[in-house]
């Protein structure tokens, strides 16, 4: 059920969005006019509301474009480079709601 976005919160907008489509942190920083930080941080809180409820935060972890390298320590922020090729021609984690 997608709230009318005059009524809506930016964490709610930002989580009927997450239900729509994946989406990386800077998107939605673009999309809501908010920091990227701030949109890691809604998102976060998003996983917290939805925690006990039939539905889930996914994250597609962040993911080297020259060696396909994805198992970096932390899933969530972008890291600056690739610790197996050196590059920093790294994807952003996407996230999702998905239930």
């Amino acid at each position: 059920m997608r709230r009318a976005d005059a009524d809506a919160t930016t964490r709610q907008r930002i989580a009927d969005h997450l239900r729509e489509q994946p989406a990386a942190a800077s998107t939605l920083a673009t999309e809501f006019a908010i920091t990227t930080a701030s949109a890691l941080d809604h998102v976060e809180h998003v996983a917290q509301s939805i925690d006990g409820t039939d539905e889930e935060l996914l994250v597609a972890p962040p993911e080297c474009r020259d060696c396909g390298f994805d198992e970096f320590d932390d899933r969530i922020n972008r890291p600056s480079r690739c610790p197996e090729c050196k590059s920093e021609a790294i994807e952003e984690p996407r996230f999702t709601v998905e239930g």
